[in-house]
């Protein structure tokens, strides 16, 4: 067992080698109180050294833990935190370094915090600025009909709030997050159990209204081709940039998984819609009671219940491995 306020040392360029290892290093350190130095931090990647995202929460952690922060600069190659106490509730503005022309995704900086949270004792209201829909990473909708009911399933209480839109990294909006205290308890999602419900969500912003109901139709025939009863929502959220972004997902008895596609210039809001779609039918084809994306939001909570968690993913990936061997 590790000793509460050892030093430990991860190597930030191990397995997946971004992102992912310093979050969960920071959010474990918060949770264990022990110290934790990152070194090579983002060595796997093509861009190395301490990036937006992390500069911001690792400030949110060090806020809320009162910790001793060092290395939280642009292309810094190492990052060291020293909690001093135990989680206290964090309400307002998280703070963002700046000069920074790339923003973080604010999904994943609030889904980071939301654990920790969870066991501070009291009830937290934050917001954070950055991306909210983006490509192969954390968006609002996915989080506000996937991670947060499969969070809920666990005791863990947390309700996202899109104030405003943003798509892609160099783009602002701003989300917020309420996180009740929680009694953190396992779950056993090792058989889905019947289909309960397949939803859709399609948001254009800044452009025409018929774009966004193109996509909804094209799903609509889509659905009704597969003998899939969907829920679809069409929303135009206040935004400073046109933007076009469709979630889609499938809730079971005992498991969820969605995806997502994002639009670009030139592209066909219903070769957007298909994309989802077919991302989400090559899941639903699978026994996976959770999506890969999913899978990694529920290792936090996860190590936090006294009783076991048991989930089954389709694609067990790089990230989720150097996740794991962080909290190990």
């Amino acid at each position: 067992m590790a000793v509460p306020g050892a030093l430990v040392v991860i190597d930030g360029s191990q397995g997946e080698g971004g992102g992912a290892i310093v979050r969960m290093a920071l959010v474990v350190s918060a949770l264990t109180q022990q110290s934790v130095r990152i070194t090579d931090v983002r060595g796997g990647t093509p861009y190395p050294g301490v990036d937006v995202e992390d500069i911001a929460l690792a400030l949110a952690l060090a806020r809320i833990c009162d910790a001793d922060l060092r290395g939280a600069e642009s292309g810094s190659d190492t990052l060291v935190f020293h909690p001093t106490c135990r989680p206290r509730a964090l309400n307002g503005s998280l703070a963002l370094p700046d000069g920074w022309e790339r923003k973080p995704n604010a999904l994943v900086v609030l889904t980071s915090l939301a654990p920790v949270l969870a066991k501070a004792g009291s009830w937290s209201c934050m917001e954070c600025r950055g991306e909210t829909y983006g490509h192969a990473s954390l968006t609002y909708d996915y989080v506000d009909r996937i991670v947060a009911p499969a969070w809920s399933k666990m005791g863990l209480f947390a309700e996202p709030k899109l104030l405003k839109a943003a798509f892609g990294r160099h783009s602002e909006g701003l989300v917020t997050l309420e996180v009740e205290p929680s009694a953190i308890h396992g779950l056993d999602w090792q058989q889905r159990g019947s289909l309960r419900e397949v939803w859709a969500t399609v948001v254009t912003t800044e452009l025409p209204t018929q774009v966004g109901e193109r996509g909804a139709s094209h799903l609509e025939r889509l659905a009704n081709s597969a003998g899939l009863p969907m829920r679809i929502a069409v929303r135009r959220p206040p935004a400073d940039a046109p933007g076009a972004f469709v979630t889609v997902g499938a809730i079971y008895e005992r498991g969820a998984g969605g995806a997502t596609a994002i639009g670009a210039r030139g592209m066909r809001m219903e070769s957007v819609a298909q994309r989802a779609f077919d991302d989400l039918l090559r899941w639903m084809e699978t026994d996976a009671t959770v999506d890969p994306f999913l899978g990694d939001v529920l290792l936090a909570p996860a190590v936090l219940s006294e009783t076991p968690t048991t989930f089954k993913t389709n694609v067990l990936t790089e990230r989720f491995l150097s996740c794991v061997q962080v909290v190990k």
